[in-house]
């Protein structure tokens, strides 16, 4: 099998200034600066707060002909400002960093015709979506240097906060932490009945972790949790937004590749979660910690009418495993007043309850595991077994459902398990039912060392070969991913 080292050494060769690797970067302070480069000084990461945080564009498409909403995208290249006063070098879809925002809505068909100008082949998953194995993004399925690619996404399901992302087998981990992801906000008539905050009170937030060598590039080394110390929300660090004193909805994405997030505001005020990765939750639930692991997607309000004008709240990351001190994600700034018309319902949708879902056909076993025993070339494994391409892991008989119960068999590192093609039921966590937050529809979970998931899927919704992985991107990298088919 071709290992990640041997396939980046071999493209970079051929590429020239191409990405850059762990090996060739300079070293990084752990305070965040390093020596001075030049006269000016070293780049440093700005006290929290200081910078605003902006608003994701939205795509617009280029044509709406005969129902389909066509789009076009540029892969690409591009130096953006992260730091302030500081040029990064970012991979990007139209030169947006973090990635855009394409809207979308059930039952109406969306086309993406992506032209790729990097030195890199790509594969444009939409992760979290029904669609068929030609218009998945699969790891091998890639668009090569210099060529165009046209997804089409059918969008035959209910609402979901989805979002893309590279997925070039071995290339995935450094392309999305270098910016290659977006969001995809898929919506629905039972949605848009509902009076939940709307337009400029709707903000999706992409967040995640980076490291910045001396001149304030992006370092990207593999399984580098460590060093990801600072903290971006909208691809900024550690920003304000100015907020009304009225109710916000908030669509919280990670897009981190390791690092797992735990979301708290500093008072320990209440937050409402109507939503997860599937879209809407049957009933909302108030609690103050959202957890989300690498791809998690959390549908969020925030009431901010409780507190005066002029007041400032942190949302804070609280301290997991390496860390001790609560991290700064962004500062929510009351600056006004305004009218509030929005409401959360009781009652949001209507889902199976767990007993009423379909008989299972098959139950499977899946274990998630890798080398913990500090090598420098650790492996990913499922089922013991590194990825391979050619080989069919699982087969599914279409039309069906099944269990599967997944288990993080690692005593040390984290890992969550993602599943293409479909949304998934969770039916217990480690032999007790679901929480509220997974009490959706979801196609990511995390796993704590030695947790175990019980997950329910129906495969109904096309036919082909589609892969299950660890969405640490770094781990499936190093071959924590299989392959399933449904026939």
């Amino acid at each position: 099998m071709v290992t990640r080292r041997r396939l980046l050494v071999g493209a970079l060769s051929t590429t020239g200034a191409g990405l850059i690797t762990g090996a060739g970067l300079l070293p990084v302070l752990q305070s965040g600066t390093a020596r001075a480069a030049d006269e000016t000084g070293p780049v440093a990461v700005p006290p929290p707060f200081t910078v605003r945080m902006p608003q994701l564009p939205v795509l617009t498409p280029y044509s709406t002909h005969g129902g389909v909403d066509a789009y076009r995208v540029t892969v690409k290249e591009v130096s953006r400002e992260i730091l302030p006063g500081v040029r990064t070098k970012v991979l990007t879809y139209d030169g947006h960093f973090p990635g855009p925002v394409l809207r979308a809505r059930s039952g109406r068909q969306v086309t993406v015709r992506h032209r790729n100008t990097l030195h890199m082949p790509i594969a444009v998953h939409l992760h979290g979506a029904e669609v068929s194995p030609e218009n998945d993004g699969s790891p091998m399925d890639t668009v090569a240097p210099g060529t165009t690619r046209t997804y089409t996404y059918p969008n035959q399901q209910p609402n979901a906060t989805l979002w893309f992302h590279d997925h070039a087998h071995h290339m995935e981990a450094e392309h999305v932490y270098r910016g290659l992801s977006g969001t995809y906000v898929l919506t629905d008539d039972t949605e848009r009945a509902l009076p939940l905050p709307s337009g400029q009170y709707e903000m999706p937030i992409a967040l995640r972790d980076a490291r910045f060598d001396e001149n304030g590039q992006l370092v990207y080394r593999m399984d580098d949790f460590r060093g990801r110390t600072t903290l971006l929300a909208n691809g900024r660090p550690s920003p304000y937004v100015e907020v009304a004193a009225r109710k916000y909805r908030f669509r919280l994405l990670n897009t981190s590749n390791l690092r797992f997030l735990k979301l708290r505001l500093a008072d320990g005020g209440q937050m409402v979660q109507i939503g997860s990765d599937g879209g809407l939750l049957e009933r909302p639930f108030t609690t103050d910690t959202i957890p989300l692991s690498p791809a998690e997607r959390a549908d969020v309000v925030i009431d901010f009418s409780r507190y005066p004008v002029g007041t400032k709240i942190v949302l804070q990351n609280m301290p997991g495993p390496g860390t001790t001190e609560p991290g700064n994600v962004l500062r929510f700034d009351v600056v006004r007043t305004a009218p509030d018309p929005s409401r959360i319902p009781d009652v949001l949708r209507t889902l199976p309850t767990v007993d009423a879902l379909p008989r299972p056909a098959v139950e499977r076993k899946i274990v998630l595991s890798m080398d913990e025993d500090g090598r420098t070339d650790a492996r990913g494994f499922m089922d013991g077994l590194q990825w391979d391409p050619d080989r069919i892991d699982q087969t599914v008989t279409f039309g069906t459902s099944e269990t599967w119960t997944v288990t993080n068999a690692n005593q040390r590192i984290p890992h969550n398990f993602h599943m293409h093609l479909v949304q998934f039921r969770v039916l217990e966590r480690n032999g007790l039912p679901a929480a509220p937050a997974e009490a959706g529809l979801k196609d990511t979970v995390q796993l704590f060392p030695g947790e175990t998931v019980k997950l329910h899927a129906t495969f109904n919704s096309h036919r082909g070969t589609y892969v299950y992985h660890c969405h640490l991107l770094d781990h499936s990298a190093m071959g924590m991913m299989a392959n399933f088919r449904v026939r």
